[in-house]
């Protein structure tokens, strides 16, 4: 089957190769004309605008988005809908908000263009082990779709499927991810524990080896901590500072919209925004609240000295 791909980061540049190793041609852009180059040098046909490669599709064309979430999808998408013509389809792989996939399935569909929304998971690993596919979109267009999906997926049969209509892709992708912070929250919290141990000495790298065989606790989150437990147990040069994608969030708002309770995945979001905070004010007023009611130590700062008055 033929697809254009327009995104070249590490998972449209990688799922280029599997689907071109799969068989199928792949026309790709990207703004990074080296990327470009080197999808070209693996296969596939370069193409130097997004209306260069509509123009190298043929019709009823398809065409996955896999630019990241937010302006740069809705302009990619956008732009597509004035290149599209009636029939062919838009697949938007990347973690868009399921809201924002049904109402560019609305706009498209007035201009008679399909859309699908295929929530992604398997990261740098996907290549070679093959993406967890949720895709959304009505049966005709997830049915045209179906040799892409098979191709990308760790087989044929597993590890994708059809959710529902289109948004409900990216809706299970949003709580597959609520998920995944709920998990790594708690591997990281056992390790740390664990570590804190100080007189059992407690080989790390080796509990997690032993966990992922037999133990109820086994995951492939578990295999890759073992793994960076191997390369760094102590995690020297990793900053405590760690990121989220957006999905989390959305997660917890659709919990509270819906009267569900999900105080894992809402700790584990707050607990990455806490991160982010290396001169907590909240921390800092909890200190002085503790001094005022019970006359308890105060811990200070050491003061600067740069050779002016300290701020």
């Amino acid at each position: 089957m033929q697809l254009g791909m327009v995104g070249l980061g590490r998972m449209g540049a990688s799922m280029t190769t599997r689907l071109i190793r799969g068989g199928h041609t792949v026309v790709v852009y990207d703004r990074d004309a080296k990327a470009v180059a080197t999808a070209a040098a693996g296969g596939a046909t370069a193409a130097t605008s997004l209306e260069h490669l509509v123009a190298q599709l043929t019709t009823p064309r398809a065409v996955w988005v896999m630019v990241p979430s937010g302006d740069a999808t809705e302009a990619t998408i956008q732009s597509l809908g004035t290149l599209l013509s009636r029939g062919d389809a838009v697949i938007d792989g990347g973690n868009s908000n399921y809201k924002d996939g049904m109402r560019r399935a609305g706009v498209l569909a007035a201009r008679g263009v399909q859309f699908a929304d295929a929530g992604t998971s398997g990261g740098i690993w996907g290549l070679a082990e093959g993406y967890s596919l949720m895709v959304g979109g009505d049966d005709a267009t997830v049915e045209r779709l179906r040799p892409i999906f098979e191709t990308l997926a760790p087989n044929p049969t597993t590890g994708w499927a059809h959710m529902g209509p289109v948004g409900s892709g990216h809706f299970v992708k949003m709580i597959h991810n609520g998920i995944e912070y709920g998990l790594m929250q708690a591997y990281a919290e056992g390790f740390s524990i664990l570590r804190h141990k100080t007189e059992f000495a407690l080989d790390l790298p080796k509990i997690a080896e032993v966990w992922r065989h037999g133990s109820v606790v086994r995951s492939w989150l578990l295999d890759l901590t073992a793994n960076a437990l191997r390369d760094n147990p102590t995690l020297d040069g990793i900053a405590p500072f760690v990121v989220d994608s957006g999905e989390g969030r959305w997660t917890v708002a659709e919990a509270i919209d819906l009267d569900v309770p999900a105080p894992i995945i809402t700790q584990s979001l707050i607990e990455r925004l806490r991160s982010r905070d290396s001169d907590s004010y909240t921390d800092k007023l909890l200190a002085a609240l503790r001094n005022q009611f019970g006359g308890h130590a105060i811990k200070t700062e050491p003061t600067q000295t740069t050779g002016s008055r300290p701020k």
